[in-house]
């Protein structure tokens, strides 16, 4: 009998994985029936899938071409339902949206409300990740980020700038202070060169793999750093030292697959967030800094 589209998955997950575990947790079943199904495959096809080390599992020849066979029936499979989704004529089904989380909870979730109401047949599904997903495999539809360099086989709308500048506390010594700022895992290291530049390991406070805490770090007095003026200008507690810096500054891109532009709940989704960002165009690009004062947050 012909195996299951099922099988292909698991030894595909189990050989990008190396274990079992892993490989189970990824497709959502336990390690346990993982083995069963595993060993089951091996027996239906007469031959050894994998090699069973200490250090894990390593495909066999027979292995690595099934785990390639699976692979192209996935993309096929993603193709398909691309085409499919781009066929729709209404706003209607499940959308996938990914956004770091700081982009979330400061910008797409009020927007996101909104179009909900405008969209009640369309159900968002949230991917909140730092990582940039595969839309080609339909991790996601539809994604905002914040980046210099959008994924060349992604189409969509760069909707502004992002300027960041350096924050401190209101109150407090600003010569001399510590600094905090994102690890060399942030944007290539692109804000732990501009601090390095600027103090030396010694006022080097803190450093967080993410952006998100760095608002807040600031805010609690230990240290200053660099903040995106969206963010920092709207914090009382937080002052600028800098105007937007050039060499932080970046870009807002809304980013889709080619094959699901023309989809209803896509295209519907994409002008409403171009349209959202537009009066939020000179906070994003710190042009406006004492406008805020009447919707700054305590």
């Amino acid at each position: 009998m012909p195996v299951a589209w099922d099988e292909f998955r698991l030894v595909r997950a189990v050989a990008e994985r190396g274990a079992l575990a892993p490989a189970a947790a990824h497709l959502g079943i336990n390690p346990s029936t993982a083995f069963r199904r595993l060993a089951a495959v091996e027996e239906e096809l007469g031959a050894r899938l994998f090699e069973r080390h200490r250090s894990g599992y390593v495909p066999t020849p027979a292995g690595e071409a099934m785990a390639a066979a699976a692979a192209r029936m996935e993309e096929e499979v993603a193709r398909f339902d691309r085409e499919v989704a781009g066929r729709a004529l209404t706003p209607s089904g499940l959308l996938r949206v990914t956004a770091a989380a700081t982009l979330v909870t400061d910008l797409l979730m009020p927007m996101l409300g909104r179009f909900r109401a405008r969209y009640p047949k369309v159900q968002l599904e949230l991917v909140v990740s730092e990582e940039a997903l595969n839309l080609s495999r339909r991790d996601a539809d539809v994604a905002l980020r914040a980046t210099r360099d959008p994924p060349p086989n992604l189409v969509g709308r760069r909707l502004a700038t992002i300027a960041w500048a350096v924050y401190g506390p209101v109150r407090g010594e600003i010569d001399g202070a510590a600094w905090v700022s994102p690890s060399e895992a942030v944007a290539g290291g692109l804000f732990s060169r501009f601090v390095a530049e600027r103090a030396g390991p010694e006022r080097m406070a803190l450093r967080i793999n993410t952006v998100q805490g760095l608002c807040e770090a600031i805010s609690e007095g230990i240290g200053i750093g660099p903040l995106p003026c969206y963010r920092g200008d709207r914090i009382a507690a937080l002052r600028r030292l800098s105007g937007p810096e050039p060499d932080l500054a970046g870009s807002l891109w809304l980013l889709t697959h080619p094959d699901l532009r023309q989809a209803a709940r896509v295209r519907a989704f994409m002008d409403h967030v171009a349209a959202e960002v537009g009066p939020l165009r000179a906070a994003l690009e710190g042009r406006h800094e004492e406008t805020h004062e009447e919707t700054r947050e305590e």
